[in-house]
């Protein structure tokens, strides 16, 4: 039920930001604006072999899954009345609590008893929380802190864990066999193909096993994944289902360090991981919709594969500069992908992004080569904590490579529009000259901002790094750091800024499992 920007999105899509995220009123959306698009387009299933999501802002070459990004979502919404926008109106996802008997798995043939250990979660509308039904609710277990020894309980799961990391294929793809074959009603909720699916499950236990004794860090990113995971349509009964087949699949594969007590440790992990989801859900239903209509008005081709697509949301979108959403097409029902907001909020409501199309990249070709003024796509909840502190001068050093200075551009126009006079060095980076798609719009803000300095790194061999071409200029001890772009320039670029004397809680980016694995 975890997952890593990870096991419910298709649904369960990751996000470790500290709880910065806002949203909009807590009214259903008004029907979307008439949409360009072929309707014929709106019911296509994505290719068997399409490849998987691009962290927001930056994709790779295959839209390669990172800790920013999504799973795709199901078909069944948590919110308002059938749309023309949607493919299957008519499906319903069964009540699944955990004490309902399964059916034998014709392939898996192991029975749990942890599913005796595992309480039944019902929601209370008049409550607006979930409970479980003869338990008092789910609180972290008291922990050591990091420096201190590792609690029992977080021995046993970083055993468990260590035992199935060489085999993660084979777990991942057992726990998804238990699942449908127990809950076929679960089924419809993920994407056609599982391709995209299979290494989420592993990344996000690891950062949840990471971070067990580490409650504050935790909460942040099992809260922030119960509220994009409303999207998706995902109710409380669902995860009780979850947990009984990670349970089944890690016991099988994890034998040798396998007892009672181990099992015992993980179901009071998991019951605490998933109650948490879900009453960060159920506050975030009282103030929020789980998704927002938005039609394309722009459509700004930079470059052969690189657009920038700008949206009128139907209702009001409350986010701050810095952040990211989970953006969905009508061509590709429930694939959802983040993308960063390429400017700070708007007088006019519109919302930007920077869109780089990819080979086998469902949303990113769509975006670029298909979307068109007049089309509708759908928003998820703003999320991401790569935002400015305002309650400080610090100057701001901002490393952005490729479509990554997206969300930097964002920040300059936070702090242009709040009056502060702080220092702001940018760095764009660039493979070619050509890739340097926003630097006439970088210089226009240098030339109106005294206070901005903005510098090209372009390195068509490759061999320097972003992070690397700083280090001739400084020094940066007294800055705070953002970065964006591809997950390996921000794993680079965080050892790269700690050597420089900034410390870890002064950089900030949005890769959300390094986000998280580096605090």
């Amino acid at each position: 039920m975890f997952e890593a920007r990870h096991t419910m999105d298709a649904p369960t899509g990751m996000s470790a930001d500290n709880g910065n995220s806002v949203g909009g009123a807590g009214t259903s959306p008004a029907a979307p604006p008439a949409t360009g698009a072929d309707p014929s387009y709106r019911t296509t299933a994505p290719p068997s072999d399409a490849s998987d999501t691009a962290p927001p802002g930056m994709e790779t070459d295959r839209e390669k899954a990172t800790p920013a990004e999504e799973i795709p979502g199901p078909a069944v919404e948590a919110q308002g009345p059938t749309r023309p926008y949607e493919t299957d109106p008519t499906a319903q996802t069964p009540s699944l609590p955990w004490s309902a008997p399964a059916q034998p798995p014709t392939a898996p043939d192991e029975t749990l008893s942890a599913r005796a250990l595992v309480p039944v979660q019902r929601f209370s509308p008049h409550q607006g929380t979930l409970t479980a039904l003869g338990t008092t609710p789910a609180r972290f277990p008291v922990l050591s802190p990091r420096d201190q020894p590792p609690s029992p309980d977080a021995v046993r799961i970083r055993r468990t864990m260590a035992e199935v990391a060489p085999v993660a294929e084979k777990v991942t793809s057992y726990f998804y066999a238990l699942l449908f074959v127990r809950h076929p009603g679960l089924r419809p909720l993920f994407p056609a193909s599982m391709d995209a699916q299979r290494d989420r499950l592993l990344r996000a236990l690891l950062t949840a096993a990471e971070h067990i004794d580490n409650p504050p860090v935790l909460a942040d990113y099992l809260q922030n994944l119960g509220r994009g995971h409303r999207k998706y349509g995902t109710r409380a009964e669902h995860y009780p289902a979850v947990g009984e087949c990670l349970i089944g699949a890690l016991s099988k594969y994890a034998s040798s360090s396998w007892d009672s007590e181990t099992e015992a440790a993980w179901v009071r992990v998991y019951t605490t991981i998933s109650q948490v989801m879900i009453d960060a859900a159920a506050a975030d239903e009282l103030r929020a919709p789980a998704w927002w209509y938005a039609q394309v008005v722009s459509h700004d081709l930079r470059s052969p594969d690189i657009a920038v697509v700008t949206v009128r949301p139907d209702q009001p979108y409350p986010f701050l500069a810095g952040q990211y959403t989970s953006l969905e097409t009508p061509w590709w029902p429930r694939i959802w992908r983040h993308y960063s907001f390429a400017s700070a909020p708007r007088s006019d409501g519109l919302l930007s992004f920077h869109v780089k199309a990819v080979p086998a990249g469902w949303v990113s070709n769509a975006l670029v080569h298909r979307a068109r003024p007049g089309d509708v796509i759908r928003l998820g909840p703003p999320t991401g904590s790569m935002t400015v502190d305002h309650t400080t001068d610090s100057g701001l050093l901002c490393l952005g490579g490729g479509t990554g200075i997206a969300p930097i551009k964002a920040l300059v126009e936070d702090v242009a529009e709040h009056g502060a006079r702080r220092s702001v060095e940018v760095f764009y980076g660039a493979r070619t000259d050509h890739d340097l798609y926003a630097m006439d719009t970088m210089l226009r803000l240098q030339q109106s901002h005294p206070w901005l300095s903005v510098r090209a790194v372009v390195d068509q061999q490759a061999r320097l790094r972003l992070p690397d071409a700083v280090r001739a200029y400084g020094p940066w001890r007294d800055y705070d750091a953002y970065l964006s772009g591809p997950p390996g320039m921000i794993r680079s670029g965080v050892d790269t800024l700690r050597s420089f004397g900034i410390p870890s809680e002064r950089i900030r980016h949005d890769s959300v499992e390094e986000l998280v694995l580096s605090r």
